[in-house]
């Protein structure tokens, strides 16, 4: 999944910018305050904010890694692979800072694992020996000599600020001051985050199959879950993240991070998601434009009609 878009970088850091202010504002009173200004259960003074900035470090510094790769290959396409890695990343590092292990804390962190592995595994292999992405290598050639720097800020750490912002509902959830046992949002949460999971990955499975047939060349994709939405994986994306917040939202405190799935559902639906990607689809195959007519974007429903549209997404 590609998710930064250099159009959208001043949008997405003035939205980085209200979440952090909302979190600062969070607390409503002396007990939620206390919450946030500490982690352990027995009272020591430990700010979570510190917790948060150890975490954007760790992102960060995974991302400047990834940079040094992709000056070595010319490449910048590793940052897709890098996106999955950088929430189990924060997910660890907010386990191991804190002292208390419990099983919301567990729950949390098996989930992010799990996602994050698949979709990690998915895109490397799905870019390995293509060269690098279109829309990276056009930007390369448009900046010249100062892509390699370009590239570093506005592409690798501009991901892990992006990510960090994403993964708050998993960092906040396990830094609950009293953790309560495991309940009844855990329980829905679980299930709104397996359903998004299948679908996203069901949905890539599905179009990795349909284009290795060679029959399918030139086709859209319009079959299983691709039939009820042209983006089954950005569907499912949302789902997880719905999930995740409400797992953590058995904890009342934690209710702005809202701003966690709110920022994906956001970025999907009107900047560099659909937007994008069906700007690019449109501009090599105009037939495409049928499928859309068709096919709802995002929640899944039943199309108008199923047609051979002449063209893959």
């Amino acid at each position: 999944m590609k998710i930064i878009s250099v159009s959208n970088n001043r949008k997405f850091i003035t939205m980085a910018i209200l979440v952090l202010l909302a979190c600062q504002a969070a607390p409503a009173d002396e007990s939620a305050s206390h919450q946030f200004m500490s982690l352990y259960s027995d009272g020591s003074v430990t700010p979570l904010m510190t917790i948060y900035i150890v975490n954007l470090a760790v992102v960060a510094a995974l991302m400047i890694l990834g940079w040094l790769v992709s000056l070595y290959r010319k490449n910048v396409t590793v940052v897709d692979s890098l996106w999955g890695l950088g929430f189990i990343f924060i997910a660890w590092s907010s386990w191991y800072q804190a002292d208390d292990t419990y099983g919301r804390q567990i729950l949390l962190v098996g989930l992010t694992i799990l996602w994050g592995v698949r979709l990690m595994a998915y895109l490397t292999w799905r870019n390995h020996g293509k060269g690098e992405d279109p829309r990276y290598a056009k930007w390369r050639q448009s900046s010249g000599n100062r892509f390699w720097l370009t590239s570093l800020f506005k592409v690798f750490l501009l991901q892990a600020l992006f990510l960090w912002v994403i993964a708050l509902t998993i960092q906040a959830g396990q830094m609950s001051r009293q953790p309560s046992p495991l309940g009844l949002l855990d329980l829905i949460g679980t299930l709104v985050w397996l359903i998004g999971f299948i679908f996203e990955s069901v949905g890539d499975w599905q179009l990795v199959r349909f284009k290795a047939g060679p029959e399918n060349r030139n086709q859209v994709m319009d079959r299983g879950l691709w039939r009820y939405t042209r983006h089954p994986n950005y569907f499912g994306e949302c789902l997880m993240w719905w999930g995740l917040y409400l797992i953590t939202l058995s904890d009342p405190n934690h209710w702005w991070t809202v701003a966690s799935p709110v920022v994906i559902t956001v970025v999907l639906l009107k900047m560099t998601g659909i937007p994008l990607t069906e700007k690019l689809i449109l501009e090599k195959r105009p037939g495409y434009r049928e499928y859309i007519k068709n096919t709802p974007a995002f929640f899944p429903w039943v199309p108008k009609q199923r047609e051979q549209y002449g063209e893959s997404p």
